[in-house]
């Protein structure tokens, strides 16, 4: 598979994804409230955008399937790292919600303002790495899923 097909693919899942976790989110958080529901979503649309994307693309996968796979399922996970990043900046309740993670943790803990920032700093990076796991990991299983729900074209055309 070429890079510029890797790239569509990857731009695939993203575009999926887009579109599939709000309807996932409002099915999810009236199921199950709000931080589960919220967080299965994520889950179910990290896998099927992936899923939906292999099927896709199972054509061209399959000619060197785990290699293609891993390299598609790496460039997702580096375009979700910096979003991982970034979003917990923008939303104005990340630093209270790492403190009170902290301090229910470590009742009666006092830190500096220098330690308050290299705890939520941390805190980020945990979150980071746990998004970037599931990306990869989620990645994985659904490209290699969707691109074996696709039977092969010769196949295909033998059936008919």
């Amino acid at each position: 598979m070429r890079f510029d097909d890797i790239v569509t693919c990857v731009a695939s899942i993203a575009v999926t994804f887009a579109l599939i976790t709000a309807p996932l989110d409002m099915v999810f958080v009236s199921a199950l409230g709000l931080e589960s529901g919220y967080n299965v979503s994520i889950i179910v649309s990290f896998l099927l955008s992936t899923m939906i994307s292999g099927c896709i693309f199972a054509e061209k996968i399959r000619e060197a399937r785990r290699q293609t796979i891993a390299r598609i399922a790496v460039l997702w996970a580096a375009l979700v790292m910096p979003l991982a990043a970034i979003v917990p900046a923008t939303l104005t309740d990340w630093g209270p919600m790492a403190k009170e993670e902290y301090l229910a943790a470590n009742p009666g803990a006092t830190l500096s303002t220098s330690e308050w920032v290299n705890w939520e700093e941390m805190y980020l990076d945990i979150f980071m790495f746990s998004v970037v796991g599931v990306a990869l990991v989620l990645g994985f299983i659904g490209l290699y899923v969707g691109s074996m729900l696709r039977r092969p074209l010769k196949s295909r055309i033998a059936k008919t």
